[in-house]
Formats: C-alpha cells, structure tokens, sequence
C-alpha cells in the first residue's frame, strides 16, 4: 500500500528525527538569489529587497485529504506542493521558497517518506522553487504534512478577489470537472477492489482525468502570457473547490454579481463520458467538484480582443450589481443562482 515491500526497508527510529531530516534534504540545490539560508539552521533566510512577500500553507490529513490505497507517495508530494504553489500564483506572484512540517506514524519506512520527499522535489524543481527548510514528528493516526510556500510579487502586480467590477470580463483557463471525475472513478474501483481483492482496476483511456487528480499543475504560464499581452486581472482565485464556489469569494470580496454562462464553461470531452456514466451533469461536475487547480479571472473589457485570442483562456461571464445576484445563464437561457456546493473539510460532504 505504502511502497514496494521487496526493497529494503529502513525504520524510522534507525535514522532519528535529525538523521532523517539529513537524509531527506540531502540532495537540494537552491535556484533563487533571493534564498540566503535554507535547512540547517534554526531558520530559513530570505531576502526578498523591496518586493512584496507572499505567505500561504496547506495542512493535508491523511484520510480526510487524501487516500493512500490509490495515492502514490511521490504523486502526493508533487500534489501536495503544486496546489501550494498555485496560491501565490493565484496573487499574480511568483512561488519562491518552500517550508514542509511532516507528523508520520511507525506504519511508513524511511523510503516510503523518501518517495514522499521526491515528489516535493520534483514539483521544486519544475516550479524553481526553493524547499528550505521544516520539521518531522510522530504521529499516532497515519500522515500529516503541512506546507508553507513563500513567494514574491511587486505592489503594482499583486491581484487580490475583491477587485471586480461591474463590466468585467469573467474569464478561466483550462477545463474543469476533470479533477473530480478522476476522483470518482478512482473511488469505483477502490470499492470495486475492496469486493473482490482478485480484480483489475478499469482505468484504460482516463489518463487524463487520473492525471487531473492525481498530479495537477499550477498555472504560473497563464500569468506570465497575461504579463506578455501587458493584461493584468482586476480579481483573480484559484479553483480547488469548484468554479460556482470561487466565483461566489470573487462576487463577494468585491461586493459584486456576476453571470456565468452555461455554455460557456470548458469541458473536456473524457470528463463528459465519464460524468455521463455516472449520471452527472457535466456542468454540475465543473460547478462543484474542486480540485481543478485552473486561474479564475476578471479583466476589462478594454482587453477582450486580446484575449479571446489566447490559447487556453475562455470568457465564461461577466460581472454585474451586486443587486443582480450571482446566476448561472442555462443553455436555455434559465437564471438560475448560484450556490457553493464545493469540498469543506469542516463540514458534512456527501
């Protein structure tokens, strides 16, 4: 479940909580200027001049965020770190340096963190972003691992939610839904295992939705193609908890409406197949699932012809008064309101 049970196994207590930080980090190489001291002290220094820092974290519970029986351990520390990175991108910044807290229980060997670590490292090094530093403990009840990413962006470039106004263009990259399909179906075959141990998980030809699920990635090149084109959002959000409930944090922190068009929302054509065979609507799929990882955006209406032009962008909508309330526009032409029935880990979800 954990990591190939072939291979040597090395205990944690062989290492002790000093030795297996050594071990973990062992291989780093730092890429910013901005990154003066990373592990080996009692802190982090960064020097970051005159720009602007940006601070987010993620606490991630074994069971509550994530499964094991279908989660590698390399594919989770890519995730874990990816969606970390996507909030400061989300701000119009730049991810700069990372900081990792890990409470692990006697179940997991040192390779099995190793692999963990990996995925942490891999996702750095796509993302140029520093890993400098963290902690480990134990924990009676499985995984925890909590993450601080720290980025960097000018005054003038930071971009907040509550900037929307009335008249803005409502914009999204990629494609949504992919994300939770992924999850469902992964979900299936876990229950369909659990019934019979002996059988084969169905995943042929969902690649790509597996992959949504499984290793997202952040989209720090739409921001720096908006850059390129001089366009900088007057609002902008990540989406992990599905579209209808970020555009809600938009329309609230900016104290404004919105309408969103049904037909306007992309899909991909996998998570449509899918979203058929369980008997989903497709846009309830994008509307609610969560962990899509794409930017949600607004801009003048000033930029629309350059935008309409860019590759992997689509205008879904447009800000409104707050009186008009937030709608979704049906293909029938139908307002419906809008309402946030995204992942909360405080609360119920079915």
């Amino acid at each position: 479940m954990f990591e190939d049970r072939t291979k040597k196994r090395t205990e944690l207590g062989e290492l002790g909580e000093f030795g297996l930080i050594d071990y973990l980090t062992r291989d780093i190489v730092y890429k910013n200027e901005s990154t003066i001291k990373g592990v080996g002290d009692d802190a982090a220094v960064i020097n970051n001049a005159n720009i602007n820092t940006l601070v987010s974290t993620d606490l991630l519970v074994e069971g509550i965020h994530f499964d094991l029986s279908y989660s590698p351990l390399k594919h989770l520390g890519y995730k874990a770190a990816v969606v970390n990175f996507s909030d400061i991108i989300a701000m119009n910044g730049t991810p700069r340096q990372l900081v990792v807290g890990i409470a692990v229980s006697n179940r997991y060997s040192v390779e099995a963190l190793d692999e963990l670590y990996n995925g942490i490292k891999l996702a750095c090094d796509k993302y140029k972003v520093d890993l400098v530093g963290g902690d480990t403990t134990s924990s009676i009840s499985g995984l925890f691992i909590s993450l601080t990413i720290i980025g960097e962006a000018a005054t003038e470039e930071i971009t907040y939610r509550n900037g929307a106004k009335e008249g803005n263009l409502l914009c999204v990259s990629g494609n949504l839904g992919g994300a939770y399909m992924g999850l469902l179906l992964l979900e299936r075959e876990k229950e369909v295992y659990k019934a019979n141990p002996a059988s084969q998980p169905e995943l042929e030809g969902y690649d790509y939705i597996l992959q949504r699920q499984l290793k997202p990635e952040a989209r720090i090149d739409i921001i720096k193609l908006l850059k390129e084109k001089n366009i900088k959002p007057t609002s902008m959000i990540d989406i992990s908890d599905g579209l209808a409930s970020e555009i809600l944090h938009i329309c609230k922190q900016s104290d404004k409406g919105c309408n969103l068009y049904e037909e306007k929302i992309p899909i991909d054509a996998t998570t449509i197949l899918l979203a058929e065979e369980f008997k989903i609507i497709p846009t309830i799929a994008a509307l609610s699932g969560g962990e899509d990882y794409e930017l949600l955006f607004t801009i003048e209406q000033s930029d629309f012809e350059i935008v309409k032009s860019l590759e992997d962008i689509h205008i879904i909508g447009h800000i409104t008064d707050k009186n008009s309330g937030a709608n979704l526009i049906t293909s029938s032409g139908a307002a419906i309101p809008l309402k946030a029935q995204g992942w909360d880990a405080l609360k119920e979800n079915e």
